[in-house]
């Protein structure tokens, strides 16, 4: 079994509460995923992001072909951390930790994905031509899309 890792920051200047709000609603994944990938969001609670909370989406990643995802949203420290973790989707396991701090001038997000990746051997194969390159893309995108809605720290 070949475990991946995905491990990114981002510096933005808004205060925790801002970072936190935008961060942890689950409707604002679809602003800051690229629109190529046909994001849409089937259910999810309108509360709180709390412990428990289900989210189904649709997503087309590669090849125009539609899947369905869900997550299930494990732990919630609120204010500093979230961690959303696959139940049903395109990979074999995906672990995603959301962390938010207080820096001068703003916040630091960091983005920890733990990630496995389906059909064996093949799905190794596939992932320095074809995974990493598309995850790579989407979180520079989502890089872009932030600093394009709140700003940069200078």
């Amino acid at each position: 079994m070949k475990l991946y890792q995905l491990h990114t920051t981002q510096q933005l200047p808004i205060t925790k509460k801002e970072a936190w709000q935008f961060l942890s609603a689950p409707q604002n994944l679809k602003v800051i995923t690229p629109d190529y990938m046909g994001f849409s969001i089937i259910s999810a609670s309108e509360k709180a992001m709390y412990p428990g909370q289900i989210i189904q989406y649709i997503v087309t990643p590669i090849l125009g072909i539609k899947t369905k995802w869900v997550t299930e949203i494990t732990h919630v420290q609120q204010g500093e951390y979230f961690v959303d973790e696959q139940r049903f989707g395109p990979y074999s396991l995906w672990h995603h930790k959301h962390f938010i701090k207080e820096i001068d001038g703003g916040v630091e997000m960091e983005d920890l994905i733990h990630y496995k990746l389906p059909m064996g051997f093949l799905g190794q194969m596939a992932h320095p031509f074809l995974v990493k390159p598309k995850l790579n893309e989407i979180f520079e995108y989502r890089r872009k899309k932030l600093i394009e809605l709140f700003g940069e720290i200078e």
